[in-house]
Protein backbone atom coordinates (compact mmCIF):
# COMPACT_ATOMS: atom_id res chain seq x y z
CA UNK A 1 0.00 0.00 0.00
CA UNK A 2 1.19 3.36 -1.08
CA UNK A 3 0.56 5.21 2.11
CA UNK A 4 2.52 2.43 4.28
CA UNK A 5 5.31 3.85 1.98
CA UNK A 6 5.30 7.36 2.95
CA UNK A 7 4.10 6.65 6.69
CA UNK A 8 6.95 4.08 7.28
CA UNK A 9 9.54 6.23 5.48
CA UNK A 10 7.94 9.21 7.62
CA UNK A 11 8.79 6.30 11.16
CA UNK A 12 12.18 5.75 9.90
CA UNK A 13 12.89 9.56 9.97
CA UNK A 14 11.68 10.50 13.14
CA UNK A 15 13.73 7.58 14.64
CA UNK A 16 16.80 9.38 13.08
CA UNK A 17 15.83 12.54 14.41
CA UNK A 18 15.07 11.16 17.61
CA UNK A 19 18.56 9.80 17.48
CA UNK A 20 19.95 12.74 16.26
CA UNK A 21 18.45 15.28 18.74
CA UNK A 22 17.11 17.41 15.68
CA UNK A 23 13.64 18.74 17.74
CA UNK A 24 13.14 20.97 14.76
CA UNK A 25 12.61 17.67 12.39
CA UNK A 26 11.23 15.37 14.92
CA UNK A 27 7.96 17.88 15.09
CA UNK A 28 8.18 18.91 11.89
CA UNK A 29 7.71 14.72 11.12
CA UNK A 30 5.62 14.39 13.80
CA UNK A 31 3.36 16.89 12.81
CA UNK A 32 3.46 15.34 9.26
CA UNK A 33 2.64 11.53 10.46
CA UNK A 34 -0.35 13.14 12.67
CA UNK A 35 -1.82 14.62 9.79
CA UNK A 36 -1.47 12.09 7.18
CA UNK A 37 -3.01 9.60 9.23
CA UNK A 38 -5.77 11.67 9.16
CA UNK A 39 -5.81 11.96 5.78
CA UNK A 40 -5.24 7.80 5.78
CA UNK A 41 -8.17 7.09 7.40
CA UNK A 42 -10.18 9.39 5.47
CA UNK A 43 -9.75 8.25 2.58
CA UNK A 44 -9.71 4.58 3.69
CA UNK A 45 -8.56 1.80 0.83
CA UNK A 46 -8.97 4.88 -1.93
CA UNK A 47 -5.79 6.46 -0.58
CA UNK A 48 -3.73 6.82 -3.44
CA UNK A 49 -0.36 8.31 -4.35
CA UNK A 50 -1.55 11.44 -5.48
CA UNK A 51 -3.35 12.16 -2.28
CA UNK A 52 0.12 11.41 -0.59
CA UNK A 53 1.34 14.12 -2.78
CA UNK A 54 -1.64 16.22 -2.63
CA UNK A 55 -1.09 15.99 1.54
CA UNK A 56 2.42 17.13 1.17
CA UNK A 57 1.83 19.94 -1.76
CA UNK A 58 -0.65 21.04 0.83
CA UNK A 59 1.33 21.10 3.85
CA UNK A 60 4.30 23.18 1.81
CA UNK A 61 1.69 25.67 0.71
CA UNK A 62 0.41 26.41 4.25
CA UNK A 63 3.86 27.06 5.40
CA UNK A 64 4.86 29.47 1.85
CA UNK A 65 1.21 31.92 3.04
CA UNK A 66 3.11 31.41 6.69
CA UNK A 67 6.67 32.93 5.42
CA UNK A 68 4.89 35.62 3.57
CA UNK A 69 2.50 36.87 6.06
CA UNK A 70 5.02 36.44 9.06
CA UNK A 71 7.61 38.62 6.68
CA UNK A 72 5.04 40.86 6.02
CA UNK A 73 4.45 41.23 9.83
CA UNK A 74 8.11 41.63 10.80
CA UNK A 75 7.94 38.47 12.49
CA UNK A 76 11.35 37.40 10.68
CA UNK A 77 12.09 34.73 13.65
CA UNK A 78 9.14 32.82 13.27
CA UNK A 79 9.56 32.88 9.33
CA UNK A 80 12.45 31.26 9.75
CA UNK A 81 10.68 28.66 11.16
CA UNK A 82 8.11 27.93 9.12
CA UNK A 83 11.35 27.78 6.14
CA UNK A 84 12.82 25.01 8.13
CA UNK A 85 9.67 23.10 8.61
CA UNK A 86 9.04 23.77 4.75
CA UNK A 87 12.81 22.31 3.94
CA UNK A 88 12.02 19.19 5.68
CA UNK A 89 8.62 18.69 3.85
CA UNK A 90 10.14 19.54 0.53
CA UNK A 91 12.64 16.38 1.09
CA UNK A 92 9.36 14.40 0.50
CA UNK A 93 8.31 15.83 -2.30
CA UNK A 94 8.74 14.93 -5.99
CA UNK A 95 12.12 16.06 -7.18
CA UNK A 96 11.06 19.19 -9.40
CA UNK A 97 10.90 19.45 -12.87
CA UNK A 98 13.57 22.23 -14.28
CA UNK A 99 12.17 24.69 -17.15
CA UNK A 100 13.67 22.91 -20.65
CA UNK A 101 11.20 19.52 -18.98
CA UNK A 102 8.39 21.46 -17.73
CA UNK A 103 8.47 23.28 -21.67
CA UNK A 104 8.31 20.15 -23.77
CA UNK A 105 5.35 18.71 -21.07
CA UNK A 106 3.57 22.02 -21.92
CA UNK A 107 4.32 21.93 -25.81
CA UNK A 108 3.07 18.61 -26.04
CA UNK A 109 0.07 19.00 -23.99
CA UNK A 110 -1.08 21.65 -26.18
CA UNK A 111 -0.43 19.59 -29.01
CA UNK A 112 -2.67 16.41 -27.25
CA UNK A 113 -5.83 18.82 -26.16
CA UNK A 114 -5.56 20.99 -29.81
CA UNK A 115 -5.16 24.21 -28.04
CA UNK A 116 -4.84 27.35 -30.26
CA UNK A 117 -5.48 30.44 -28.37
CA UNK A 118 -5.38 31.91 -24.39
CA UNK A 119 -9.17 30.66 -24.85
CA UNK A 120 -7.72 26.78 -24.74
CA UNK A 121 -5.75 27.91 -21.67
CA UNK A 122 -8.28 26.13 -18.69
CA UNK A 123 -7.78 22.88 -20.74
CA UNK A 124 -4.08 23.01 -21.19
CA UNK A 125 -3.59 24.12 -17.77
CA UNK A 126 -5.59 21.53 -16.57
CA UNK A 127 -3.90 18.68 -18.34
CA UNK A 128 -0.83 20.09 -17.19
CA UNK A 129 -1.09 20.14 -13.80
CA UNK A 130 -2.50 16.71 -13.38
CA UNK A 131 1.21 15.23 -15.28
CA UNK A 132 3.18 17.53 -13.65
CA UNK A 133 1.77 17.24 -9.68
CA UNK A 134 4.09 18.05 -6.98
CA UNK A 135 7.03 18.99 -9.29
CA UNK A 136 6.59 22.79 -10.59
CA UNK A 137 4.90 26.03 -9.22
CA UNK A 138 1.35 26.37 -10.47
CA UNK A 139 1.99 30.07 -11.29
CA UNK A 140 5.19 29.32 -12.94
CA UNK A 141 3.28 26.88 -15.13
CA UNK A 142 0.30 29.43 -15.75
CA UNK A 143 2.85 31.66 -17.09
CA UNK A 144 4.92 29.83 -19.45
CA UNK A 145 1.09 28.05 -21.45
CA UNK A 146 0.34 31.68 -21.55
CA UNK A 147 3.17 32.76 -22.95
CA UNK A 148 3.08 29.39 -25.41
CA UNK A 149 -1.01 30.34 -26.09
CA UNK A 150 -0.04 34.08 -26.97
Amino acid sequence: MVQNDMIDKLNADLKNAMKSGDKMRLDTIRMMKASLQKVVIEKGNNFTPDDGISFLLAEAKRRKEAIELYEKGGRQDMADQEKQELAIISEYLPKPLDENELLSIIEATIKEVGAQSVKDMGKVMSAVMQKVKGQADGKKIQDMVKTKLS
